[in-house]
């Protein structure tokens, strides 16, 4: 297994041998005049009358059968006489179920590009709903890094009497870092820091935009058979909250990568509690198995303070007294960090003590994302990935052009003053709404669900493991 090429080839190809994403799936149209009978009704869009040499290929021009058959070019036709309306997508099978949506391979048939289709059922439950998928939608659309999942398109909404769910077309990646992990194949000490160093680099980013993930995991960490890594799902993501007395939710991050703080009960937290989902994500890279398997939180806490040992009061400062109370009436117990050189060869003196900075229990003195990236033990990772993997650096025949800035931040802040204009779910429906119409405009033919295909039925009954118990509590 191969680093090679500086024309940015398959990058450990044998990670994901053979690997084929999803099957192919149409644009059906019932005619070859443009008029699409089936799906959702799409207005005139004048603008597209006139589209430039290089622009997809008009809806119109595309006929398929209702069984899923190939798509067929039409005789070609004046684009000016034609009146556009939207492409309609058929979904193929699921691929994924996040907090608060579902996810599907589907094909563009605007380009026939494999793509990832997200639905965001139950949009309009309650304001709180409201709220997040909202939040989701812009910070989607707001991302522009290589490590972070953004929205490709969104399709055409129907009419605002109709609008309950929402669909974001993204990236269609390979699979997850979970999947590798357990997978037999061999991960080598180069890889683990190729992947360490992506986690990282994005984010740094979201952290810089003042984002918090608050579901680091596995799972939640696409990649590529080129290694290619890129952070997804933002159900639980929110903007960070500069004042410490307002409090936020604890039902944040899957229990295995929780941070002790939310485990203790803390009120308010801060990004710190995303470098610690890393650090565990670093150690089940090392030995191949989660480093904190618990049952319950309480286990969990017990499971963090056999290896880290009993925190001094001044790191539990904000956690609630009956955590406080179960840490203090148990014996004293020694950090135990040693064992961490046991999980793998890869574990090194520098993996460990970089492993070290990252499960501190104090979040106050954990290190930060920024910090981690100067670390020495992934200046290796860092010079592989803008060697042949990045899309920032590229080749000359004089040899290799690197960017001056190999971890950049967001450009500016992600703005949610929008969410204080939302007092109602009916004006939540209508910002949704008005967003994803601006967010179209001047941009590709607009697309539709086709409820013709053979897998509508079961696409549209697909809902999120969360989507139909968020809370109906102010989410915080």
């Amino acid at each position: 297994m191969a680093f090679r090429g500086p024309n940015r080839q398959a990058l450990c190809g044998t990670v994901f041998p053979g690997s084929e994403i999803g099957h192919k799936y149409f644009c059906v149209t019932s005619t070859s005049t443009g008029n699409i009978s089936a799906g959702l009704s799409t207005a005139p869009n004048a603008s597209a009358t006139t589209a430039p040499a290089g622009t997809p290929r008009h809806p119109a021009s595309l006929i398929g059968s209702a069984g899923g058959g190939a798509a067929i070019p039409q005789p070609p036709s004046n684009p000016a006489s034609e009146v556009p309306t939207g492409t309609e997508m058929e979904p193929d099978r699921p691929i994924g179920y996040g907090a608060f949506g579902v996810v599907w391979s589907v094909t563009d048939p605007r380009d026939g590009r494999k793509v990832a289709l997200k639905k965001m059922p139950n949009v309009f439950q309650n304001l709180v709903s409201c709220k997040r998928v909202f939040r989701e939608l812009r910070m989607l659309c707001f991302f522009k890094h290589d490590n972070v999942l953004s929205a490709l398109d969104i399709l055409q909404p129907p009419q605002i009497d109709c609008f309950e769910e929402i669909y974001v077309i993204t990236e269609l990646m390979q699979s997850d870092l979970h999947k590798v992990i357990v997978s037999p194949q061999a991960l080598t000490t180069d890889h683990i820091k190729v992947f360490l160093y992506q986690i990282l680099r994005g984010l740094k980013y979201l952290h810089s935009a003042g984002i918090l993930h608050r579901d680091i995991k596995p799972g939640n960490l696409l990649v590529n058979s080129n290694c290619l890594l890129k952070i997804c799902d933002f159900g639980l993501a929110r903007v960070e909250e500069p004042d410490a007395s307002r409090h936020m939710t604890q039902e944040v991050v899957t229990q295995y990568y929780r941070a002790p703080e939310v485990l203790m009960g803390s009120r308010h937290y801060s990004n710190a509690i995303d470098l610690w989902a890393v650090g565990c994500i670093f150690a089940e890279l090392l030995g191949r198995r989660i480093l904190f398997q618990a049952q319950s939180p309480i286990q969990q806490l017990d499971l963090i303070t056999d290896l880290l040992g009993t925190p001094p009061l001044s790191a539990m400062a904000t956690a609630c007294e009956g955590a406080r109370a179960h840490i203090l009436r148990g014996p004293h117990k020694p950090p135990s960090l040693s064992v961490l050189y046991m999980l793998s060869d890869a574990a090194t003196h520098e993996a460990v003590h970089l492993l070290c900075r990252m499960l501190v229990f104090d979040p106050a003195k954990r290190i930060s994302g920024s910090d981690a990236l100067s670390h020495p033990y992934l200046d290796e990772g860092r010079l592989r990935y803008h060697t042949c993997m990045c899309q920032c650096c590229y080749s000359l025949s004089s040899g290799r052009v690197y960017t001056p800035d190999f971890e950049p931040p967001a450009p500016r802040p992600f703005s949610h003053a929008y969410e204080d204009s939302m007092l109602s779910v009916w004006q939540g429906k209508e910002l949704i709404h008005r967003f994803i119409t601006e967010h179209q405009q001047g941009k590709r033919v607009p697309l539709c669900i086709n409820p013709q295909s053979a897998a509508f039925k079961t696409f549209i009954r697909s809902t999120a493991w969360h989507s139909s118990k968020v809370s109906r509590k102010e989410e915080r």
